[in-house]
């Protein structure tokens, strides 16, 4: 061990982090780090030159302007704001408005104006690339409602041109961002799916779907309508849902089926009058604390099914779970680059006994053991989203369904990618946060500080 030389006691220490912090806060999260131009030239092939031309742009931003709105918005009195609802306003309507930080809302606007999934403004490579560079942010309480959307996308895409007109005008908002009014604005999709039995046991769903031809309080007739409870909703504030429920009076009355539930009727939200739902609560939770997470309450709220009523299950998990998915590990992937490189950054800063701590044997073997993993998970997801990218960006849903393939050879290649998906989400959420904990303890006593560094939300 290096010796030092004995110094006297000084009441002014003069100490000071801002060597690492000039590095760390004027780092640009793409047009710095080779390892993610490497990716991106690699996997788009002609595409590279628009593409990384766009993420130049766009990481002007993201590695700046909404990284500040993402730390803003962890502190914890804006945290605090997502477990508040006001249930009724001063004249006793019942509104349920939700209150967030100004700094997720203005972030949530901008990320959702990038057009993600618009085909006019993004291709498959370019949208999931920007998703991989916003997720370095962390989930800031925007990334969820992406992931959602997106699955909701898909799923409707699916079965576009047998949607009806309400709901084909749902997916062109969320899709290409077209509203009725002519004004142009994206809007949020989410997934309600968990009842309070549990989340993944979908068949044990007790929420009922019920198709009535008489006119509602609402003025709407022939269409049908959920009631019941649906216990685990994040992303609360989104303008449509995915809602899972049985549906009443028909053949397939004991089968899943999915709808699409607006939560307001045209010409409702200036008015914050729900469709026939209520937010009885708020939850707090330990991960995604910027993001309203509620119970929710279906009183004959409006909805529109989304594909036959028989086949709600099988695309809910082959369709929607399976974005998801793939959100995970794209985005912990994103993530990670950020928690390896600042730990490593800081373990270069940090002195001890008169060197760097980057220079110790053992933490010369955590530096590279974090490096490896971080960018081999990068690596995996852009490997599995280019076979994915090779159906076109679509799964087939149920396992009957796959059999009906005739080519034995594609048959077992959409397999593969379904078990791939699958099984990159199990690994990734079991490596994540061991990650996460390894760059910490990078930082000492100061790593568990979430005032100091984001690793803690990030963990969170």
């Amino acid at each position: 061990m290096c010796a030092q030389l004995a110094k006297e006691g000084d009441r002014n220490n003069k100490y000071s982090f801002d060597d690492y912090l000039f590095v760390r806060d004027h780092f640009n999260y793409y047009e710095d780090d080779d390892f993610f131009q490497a990716l991106v030239k690699k996997y788009t092939g002609n595409e590279f030159e628009k593409i990384d031309r766009e993420l130049r742009e766009l990481s002007q931003k993201v590695s700046f302007k909404f990284r500040d709105f993402a730390e803003e918005a962890n502190k914890l009195e804006n945290r605090l704001k997502c477990t508040l609802v006001q249930h009724y306003d001063a004249h006793n309507h019942r509104v349920d408005r939700l209150k967030r930080c100004l700094e997720t809302e203005i972030l949530e606007r901008e990320v959702f104006n990038l057009g993600i999934f618009d085909p006019k403004k993004n291709s498959p490579w370019s949208r999931y690339i920007k998703i991989f560079l916003l997720s370095q942010n962390g989930e800031a309480g925007v990334m969820c409602p992406i992931a959602c959307t997106h699955g909701m996308v898909r799923l409707m895409e699916k079965y576009e041109d047998k949607l009806q007109d309400e709901a084909k005008k749902i997916l062109a908002h969320m899709r290409d961002g077209i509203i009725n009014n002519g004004e142009h604005e994206y809007a949020l999709g989410s997934q309600f799916i968990s009842e309070i039995q549990g989340g993944s046991d979908v068949p044990s769903n007790l929420v009922e779907a019920v198709f009535e031809e008489s006119e509602g309080p609402d003025g709407i007739s022939n269409c049908w309508r959920i009631y019941g409870k649906k216990y685990f909703c994040s992303a609360t504030q989104a303008d449509y849902a995915i809602v899972s429920a049985k549906p009443k009076g028909t053949p397939s009355s004991t089968r899943v089926a999915v709808f699409a539930v607006p939560a307001w009727l045209p010409g409702n939200k200036e008015r914050e009058i729900r469709n026939s739902y209520t937010i009885d609560r708020l939850k707090q939770k330990l991960g995604t604390a910027e993001l309203p997470t509620a119970e929710i309450t279906y009183n004959g709220a409006v909805a529109y099914p989304i594909g036959p009523l028989v086949e709600g299950l099988a695309n809910i998990v082959g369709i929607v779970l399976s974005m998801s998915r793939v959100h995970v590990a794209f985005q912990s992937a994103g993530g990670g680059l950020r928690v390896a490189r600042e730990a490593v950054l800081y373990a270069q800063f940090r002195e001890a006994f008169g060197i760097p701590t980057s220079l110790f044997p053992l933490m010369i073997n955590q530096v590279n053991e974090l490096d490896h993993r971080v960018k081999r998970t990068a690596a995996a997801a852009f490997k599995i989203y280019e076979e994915f990218l090779h159906f076109d960006e679509k799964l087939t849903a149920g396992l009957k369904n796959l059999q009906n393939i005739e080519d034995i050879v594609e048959r077992r290649r959409r397999y593969r990618l379904r078990e791939l998906i699958m099984l990159q989400k199990i690994v990734v959420a079991f490596e994540a946060p061991e990650m996460i904990r390894l760059a910490i303890s990078f930082f000492g006593g100061h790593g568990i500080m979430e005032d100091f560094l984001s690793l803690p939300r990030f963990h969170r």
